[in-house]
């Protein structure tokens, strides 16, 4: 009877002890537990502290499609495309002093070239900003074309008139079936063969050669003077500076001739004090050329010349006698840049750029008898040129500061 109730009150013992360990370890427990919440619960105040939930304004709520819409409007591409380019022929100028002062003669005319070229372009809201030629192949040379200036101190402003005689300055000249480079060819003249003309087109003269009536471009024939002298002017009309400037400003035409004559364009471009390096003194004539044989405004090649070059003082200028930065990249803007052997190729090429890409609409008739591809084409403006020409915004001011300086010379 003793050990049972012994018994007993050993197991009463434990269970109470079993107890109260659960009770400590419930407790321990409980403590833990409403510390983390407590921490917590100071984490989260302080975090609400730092970042404040503000009410928004339905007014000025955002809107998500339209910045969307917008980010859509303004993303830029880049593709890798294969074409056939043209390559651009050369104009060389000889001068010959039984020609009339500030006459010119077509010996050759040029033929562009033409290669396959691998071409980077990139795109902004799905206009073409800018292009890099990243390799070339050459399918067919440029034939250079020969310009002969008259240096004589007499002049013939004559106007040849149909029944008129006209002499081949060419050394082969094509009489074609249409005013056109690429009509078919009806026989081939030689220089100083003698036609008869019949009628005028768009550059080209309708003549007669033996049983032949056909058509050739105006700039390969001259006329033949009976009396075989000039006519003694030795000045060719010229307009007041008023009269050349009244169109002057951002929405000039650039496809239009300036109307500035020879001697107008020596005197607002020779003897400049910001012409340090006399290039553009001792080349003043070709932007005159320029202007009658592509009718383009030759002040607008000359200031474009002037901006790009900061008057002939620009390492290309003077490495490469290239005014204009013409073929340069961003890259490798020296190493990429045109070489020319005179400043006059290249005068006369880039002005053949800006006419045939840049300011006339692609099938609009230039010059020799070809058609302009436009690819650029924006407007004839300034600023329609700065859009894809520069990618400096500022290009078009730039340009037109000098425009009006060379104007206020006159």
């Amino acid at each position: 009877m003793q050990k049972t109730t012994f018994l007993y009150k050993y197991i009463i013992a434990l269970i109470i002890a079993i107890t109260v360990v659960i009770a400590i370890v419930c407790i321990t427990r409980k403590v833990a537990s409403n510390t983390y919440e407590v921490e917590e619960t100071s984490a989260t105040a302080a975090l609400e502290f730092t970042v404040p939930i503000t009410k928004q304004n339905p007014s000025k709520a955002i809107n998500l499609e339209s910045i969307i819409e917008k980010n859509e409007q303004e993303i830029i591409t880049e593709k890798i495309e294969k074409q056939e380019t043209d390559i651009e022929f050369t104009t060389i100028y000889r001068q010959n002093d039984s020609l009339a002062k500030g006459q010119m003669q077509t010996l050759q005319e040029g033929q562009d070239g033409k290669q396959d070229s691998i071409i980077k372009k990139i795109y902004k809201s799905g206009e073409l900003i800018s292009e890099e030629q990243i390799s070339s192949e050459i399918k067919k040379v440029s034939i250079d074309k020969i310009v002969e200036i008259g240096t004589a101190a007499f002049s013939n402003n004559y106007v040849p008139i149909v029944g008129d005689t006209l002499k081949a300055t060419s050394n082969t000249l094509a009489i074609r079936t249409e005013p056109n480079a690429e009509a078919k060819k009806l026989i081939t003249i030689k220089v100083g063969d003698t036609v008869t003309l019949k009628a005028k087109q768009d550059g080209w003269y309708y003549v007669e050669y033996q049983t032949y009536l056909g058509w050739a471009p105006m700039d390969c024939l001259t006329y033949v003077n009976p009396n075989g002298t000039g006519d003694g002017d030795e000045n060719n009309n010229q307009y007041t500076r008023e009269e050349l400037s009244q169109n002057l400003g951002f929405s000039m035409l650039l496809n239009r001739k300036s109307g500035l004559s020879l001697e107008q364009f020596k005197k607002v471009l020779e003897n400049d004090a910001n012409d340090k390096n006399h290039i553009f003194t001792e080349n003043a004539e070709y932007f005159y050329y320029v202007e009658q044989q592509y009718n383009v405004n030759g002040l607008f090649v000359a200031a474009v010349g002037i901006h790009e070059s900061a008057w002939g003082t620009s390492s290309i200028s003077l490495n490469k006698k290239n005014l204009f930065g013409y073929g340069a990249y961003d890259r490798d803007p020296g190493g990429s840049a045109a070489t020319f052997e005179t400043y006059a190729e290249g005068i006369d090429l880039v002005a053949r750029v800006f006419v045939k890409y840049y300011i006339n609409p692609s099938g609009t008739d230039i010059y020799n008898g070809e058609k302009a591809v436009g690819t650029y084409y924006r407007g004839a403006t300034l600023t329609a040129v700065n859009k894809s020409y520069a990618t400096d915004t500022n290009w078009a001011n730039g340009v037109y500061r000098w425009m009006m300086y060379l104007y206020n010379k006159l």
